[in-house]
């Protein structure tokens, strides 16, 4: 790789982290989890240590934190609030170790006592006390100066106005994490992500009332500036906080040599999920304060601390209840809810046990401690139990054989397998079952289907529970007087609901056999049956007419799909709903698609939103029209449709390909729009 090569590789990495931290820092919406952002910082770190060329004064190895808020007036720091390095393994901690003992010039044989306190995961503040006052607090910033936040710091009842302790000393910079408990977090809104999310959202509000109804919480750690400060260690310290008036974490410990700080580490870890506050990792500080000043620092962090960080991807937690869920095909999928735990930056309270099977083969108990694991978008789920801290007292978890409507479940036999599913289900009764029938509205009206813009999952939910709906046809039936009066909505509100209803009244016939949950029967095959059958009275006589053996003839639908649409329209409520649903809908006959159209043998991609027109009839156009659409970046793509607020690497891909990147404009001029 030459030069130019690895600049570019190097600044893209730069720019990403750029990004990132704006998020964090500035809007306290993260958009990856604190594990993917610290690797790739490390990766950055790793480019300037292996090309010397590329290091400046704007490197993210030199930096701490963000850019203070322009809402805020910005204070120096008098001692800056300085980032720490990370550890992921033994082998980091051995190297931390090695390197300590160096610069000290002491012998291998030289015992290092360190304070191992977790590592809260919230915001760092930094509160200056003059004569026992509380003068001025301020956030972590750039970590040269930060944020005024005195006012807003002084509504948390953990951080007294006055110390009136002897011992205080004259001046003094005592710094912390500003977090919220998991339990008090469950009574917030859900516009916050997560705990952290919510601390900072809430301690950078403009007006201290606001923060004021929220219930942050303050533990003490460490200190800026002192003036006249009597201690030896670190631990010491701690100690003088307590008595001072300020919380500190209960799991403090004073530890020598690394296989003990790994052994405490796993220890704390095993108790992550009974704590009521978000933990990240373990912070490793020499305990030895005059060892602290001599090692100083490097960089942007000290050479005396170090941040054991937990896997970003899994946590562990305490089942407290097995529950089934039933959904739109049937299915009973096994949920544990679990005490709620961060993992990977998103609070988990529900995770996937998968199936019966799963529970018989890992032996899966309700009072269990587990290891839940989320990587992506991926569901949680319960990867393993912890036999030795199971209660004796536990039973084996007997999985119902009953759906909740009544009927028996069953599992199917696999022709192609030659064996019994593993999953349990309801018999196919479509909107007659009450649990599928909810998660069919869900489909319903979800973007793929109806698309019906602000009725969501919640709204079904809600609308559930109150009767307001129980079948499709409910939702443009609905009595929005009722609706005025329900908690959260109003006039206007309302009037929105009724506009986006209304709007999704007209519906190609696909998207409508689409929405309608059916099992097997996907977009794609939605498609297929469509442009078969034309219209949607063909697709009800399949059944009056008994036509169903003639699906056969369609290229792509199989024996599976046509015994899912037999079980379906030979349900009789289905039936009627369908009936219901013509009556209200005005469902479109397929189109025929252009075999000599004006985009033949043209292949398409969107990225970003269109202006004017949504997404799937951008994409039904272009296949009238005789083009096609995929879903990947690559060299047989003939042209990127860019919209707004585009996926940049997608445009980039395109670039190095020579794939042609056009806007909406030259698009639909190729259409001759």
């Amino acid at each position: 790789m030459n030069e130019k090569l690895i600049k570019k590789e190097y600044l893209k990495k730069i720019s990403e982290l750029n990004k990132h931290n704006q998020a964090y820092y500035d809007k306290s919406k993260p958009l990856i989890t604190d594990f993917d952002y610290d690797k790739l910082k490390k990766d950055i770190i790793n480019f300037e240590k292996k090309y010397d060329f590329l290091k400046d004064s704007s490197s993210p190895s030199l930096i701490v934190g963000f850019r203070p808020s322009k809402n805020f007036k910005k204070i120096k720091h008098r001692v800056p609030m300085l980032s720490l390095s990370n550890a992921f393994g033994e082998d980091d901690l051995i190297n931390f170790e090695k390197r300590i003992i160096n610069y000290l010039d002491k012998k291998n044989t030289f015992k290092i006592e360190y304070s191992a306190e977790p590592k809260i995961d919230g915001i760092s503040a930094s509160l200056n006390y003059r004569d026992g006052k509380f003068i001025t607090g301020l956030s972590r910033g750039d970590g040269k100066e930060g944020e005024d936040i005195t006012e807003n710091l002084r509504t948390i009842k953990d951080i007294p106005d006055n110390i009136l302790k002897k011992d205080f000393p004259r001046e003094i910079d005592i710094r912390g994490e500003v977090f919220i408990k998991n339990s008090d977090f469950k009574k917030l809104s859900d516009k916050f992500a997560n705990p952290r999310n919510a601390a900072s959202g809430s301690l950078r509000q403009k007006n201290p009332k606001v923060t004021k109804k929220i219930p942050l919480r303050f533990i003490a750690y460490t200190f800026g500036y002192e003036k006249n400060m009597k201690v030896k260690f670190q631990s010491e310290y701690l100690k003088n906080l307590s008595n001072w008036g300020f919380k500190t974490n209960p799991l403090n410990k004073t530890i020598k040599g690394v296989k003990n700080l790994l052994e405490n580490y796993k220890s704390i870890e095993q108790k992550r999920g009974d704590l009521d506050f978000d933990i990240d990792g373990i912070v490793y500080k020499v305990n030895d304060l005059e060892l602290q000043r001599r090692l100083g620092n490097v960089a942007n962090a000290p050479r005396w601390a170090i941040a054991h960080k937990f896997s970003a991807n899994s946590a562990i937690s305490k089942i407290e209840k097995i529950e089934i869920q039933i959904g739109r095909t049937g299915a009973l999928t096994p949920v544990a809810k679990i005490r709620p735990i961060n993992v990977g930056g998103v609070v988990v309270s529900n995770a996937t046990l998968h199936n019966e099977e799963e529970i018989i083969r890992k032996d899966i108990r309700i009072g269990d401690t587990v290891v839940v694991e989320r990587a992506g978008d991926v569901i949680p789920h319960v990867v393993s139990v912890n036999l030795d801290k199971r209660n004796e007292g536990s039973k084996k978890f007997n999985f119902p054989t009953k759906c909740p409507c009544g009927f028996e479940t069953i599992k199917e036999f696999n022709t192609i397998t030659k064996k019994f599913d593993v999953v349990r289900r309801c018999p196919d009764r479509g909107f007659d079952c009450d649990k599928m029938a909810k998660e069919r509205i869900k489909h319903f009206v979800s973007k793929e289907a109806l698309n019906i813009e602000g009725f969501g999952k919640k709204i079904v939910e809600n609308f559930w529970d109150l009767n307001l709906i129980r079948l499709p046809q409910d939702i443009f039936k609905l009595d929005y007087s009722k609706v005025e009066t329900l908690d959260g909505w109003g006039r206007q509100s309302v009037a929105n609901l009724k506009y986006s209803i209304d709007l999704r009244k007209t519906i190609s016939l696909e998207k409508f056999i689409y929405s309608l949950g059916i099992r097997h029967i996907g977009l794609e095959n939605a498609k297929l049956i469509s442009k078969n059958l034309k219209s949607i009275k063909n697709f009800i006589l399949l059944s009056k007419k008994n036509k169903f053996d003639d699906l056969i003839n369609i290229d792509g639908i199989g024996e599976t799909q046509i015994k899912s649409i037999k079980n379906f329209l030979n349900n009789k409520t289905n039936l009627d709903v369908l009936s219901e649903l013509e009556k209200i809908l005005s469902i479109k006959d397929s189109i025929e698609f252009k075999k000599d159209g004006l985009l033949k043998d043209k292949t398409f991609m969107l990225t970003g939103k269109l202006d004017g027109i949504s997404r799937a009839e951008a994409k039904s156009l272009i296949e009238q029209n005789s083009g096609s659409i995929v879903s990947n970046v690559s060299k047989k793509l003939d042209y990127l449709i860019v919209g707004e607020k585009p996926t940049k690497r997608k445009i980039d891909s395109a670039k190095e390909l020579n794939v042609e990147v056009v806007s909406q404009v030259d698009w639909l001029k190729m259409l001759n729009k």
